[in-house]
């Protein structure tokens, strides 16, 4: 265990799950160098914590009920640089990983591995350190390096889905949780128009030809928490 500084870390804790958000506010609030000083559920009210108290690292959801946790991620960072973010999803490691990095995130790990791994991410991150799976860093490295990163077979099915922007791909994760495009529309604060013209590059680049074919397309995408 590391030595105790004279003031544990803030952490405030972002996800759109009271249970979850308790689990993970139990697994910080054990180590004396960590404490969880404020839960939200949502942007806004993340937003509002950052800017009423100190804050020193922040885990954030990627699929929050009223954006995305990038949103969330790239506001913080403007608003409030002192403050580091920590991506805690169940979306596929090798393909938010690198978005949440350029969003401004420090690390990233899998509610699959929360439990092992979240206390040693808060720290590595907040030391400074860039905090993300071997496999996925190895494969970011290689990528720089001009190797191959993964299986032929593995990069075919990335690819597509690789070539949409974050908001993008944002309407096709909410697409796969059954929301119509007025309701995309609402949660995303844009216009039913800039909605059916992303549903519209969704559907090119991916090759698909009918709004069935982009609906199995976002189903198939996984888990949507």
């Amino acid at each position: 265990m590391p030595e105790t500084p004279d003031r544990a870390a803030q952490v405030l804790i972002v996800d759109d799950h009271p249970i979850l958000r308790h689990g993970i506010a139990q697994l910080v609030g054990r180590e004396p160098d960590l404490e969880v000083c404020a839960e939200a559920g949502g942007i806004d009210d993340a937003l509002a914590v950052l800017a009423a108290q100190p804050v020193d690292l922040m885990v954030v959801d990627l699929s929050l009920e009223d954006r995305s946790g990038l949103d969330l991620i790239r506001t913080a960072r403007a608003r409030h640089p002192q403050v580091q973010s920590l991506v805690l999803s169940m979306h596929d490691e090798r393909l938010y990983a690198e978005r949440a990095l350029r969003a401004g995130a420090r690390g990233y790990v899998t509610k699959q591995e929360a439990t092992r791994k979240i206390v040693a991410a808060l720290r590595s991150v907040h030391a400074g350190r860039i905090w993300l799976s071997e496999t996925v860093a190895s494969e970011l490295l290689e990528r720089l390096a001009g190797a191959p990163a993964a299986p032929a077979a593995d990069v075919a099915l990335a690819m597509p889905l690789a070539a949409l922007t974050d908001r993008e791909l944002e309407v096709l994760r909410l697409i796969g949780r059954g929301l119509k495009t007025g309701d995309i529309a609402r949660q995303l604060r844009r216009s039913v128009h800039t909605i059916d013209t992303h549903r519209a590059n969704i559907k090119r680049k991916l090759g698909l030809k009918t709004s069935g074919d982009l609906v199995r397309a976002a189903v198939a995408m996984g888990p949507a928490g």
